[in-house]
């Protein structure tokens, strides 16, 4: 996203408190919400919206999917990879229920992020691109055997998605490590960020010894993140340390040389589901939004809400 990030994990069964990161530009939710999760009755009419300021509104779905695709994918990109968006975000706004009073909310770092067409600062014609995306899928979602998938999605991979449970600790059959090749001139594919010794040692509650001794073993997971880290002597999940540190990714390096730190992060997001950059370069290749889907949910189909049955 140009304003893109998911929540909430599920790790042996027991529900976790959503914890947010606020990773400068884009919002990139960081955790999904519970696996395996009923889904709620989908709505065409009526979806009940709860605003920034306290109120629920309701609002015709496709007109909700509208402002959500406005807020987290640029406008400008490829009319395929809006419309595997639109899917997307439909998807998990139908799937997902985390308010008593609304279906869904517009809050960054909860549920999708949003903004209404009517405050879109780009162009009208950008703002229309859009509307006609979603029109184009208007009913069409993703599942997997015959039930609404988890549709996650981020920024950047950083050429490899990550599986769900390197992340959330739960395997999800079609949230699995794929290739994301064509992100590379994304400006969200490499960070490198740069602090003392003294601020990467508080960030641990201070380590002892010479600064170059600090970094011990180092496990990777399949999509290429630091699964484990040994730190000052002290064994961390790279998703602990993505947080201390306010990394883009758990695909990082560190490098210590002397008294100074850098580290070099690819991707920006949990790297789970599906690459919005990289949904950008395959319709920039010629895939169209069916491919897109297909590759980041493998297994999935993409289908009408009334050809699925019973949600509720």
């Amino acid at each position: 996203m140009k304003n893109k990030e998911l929540h909430i994990a599920l790790i042996l069964g027991v529900l976790l408190p959503c914890l947010t990161m606020l990773l400068a530009c884009r919002p990139n939710w960081e955790m999904p919400s519970v696996f395996p999760t009923e889904a709620t009755e989908p709505a065409t009419e009526g979806f009940q919206v709860l605003m920034s300021d306290g109120s629920v509104k309701g609002m015709d779905l496709d007109d909700y999917i509208w402002g959500v695709v406005l807020a987290e994918m640029p406008a400008s990109y490829e009319v395929e990879a809006l419309k595997a968006q639109a899917v997307a975000a439909r998807t998990y706004a139908l799937r997902t229920k985390r308010h008593e009073n609304a279906d869904i909310c517009t809050y960054y770092g909860c549920c999708q992020a949003y903004v209404a067409p009517e405050d879109y600062t780009g162009s009208a014609k950008l703002s229309e691109k859009v509307r006609q995306a979603v029109l184009s899928t208007s009913g069409q979602v993703i599942t997997y055997n015959g039930e609404l998938i988890e549709a996650t999605y981020f920024s950047c991979s950083g050429g490899r998605t990550e599986d769900a449970a390197a992340v959330w600790g739960a395997d999800v059959p079609y949230l699995q490590s794929v290739e994301s090749p064509g992100e590379e001139n994304s400006s969200d594919y490499m960070k490198t960020v740069s602090m003392s010794a003294g601020e990467f040692a508080a960030a641990f509650d201070g380590l002892s010894g010479t600064p170059g001794s600090w970094i011990g073993k180092i496990t990777y997971t399949k999509g290429g993140g630091v699964a484990t880290i040994e730190i000052g002597g002290t064994e961390y999940k790279g998703t602990t340390v993505r947080q201390k540190l306010k990394l883009r990714s758990t695909a990082f390096v560190i490098t210590i040389v002397g008294s100074s730190v850098s580290i070099t992060s690819k991707g920006f997001g949990h790297r789970v589901g599906m690459s919005q950059d990289g949904a950008e370069a395959m319709a920039v290749g010629g895939s169209d939004y069916a491919d897109i889907l297909a590759h980041y949910y493998p297994g999935t189909k993409l289908q009408g809400i009334d050809n699925i049955g019973d949600l509720g």
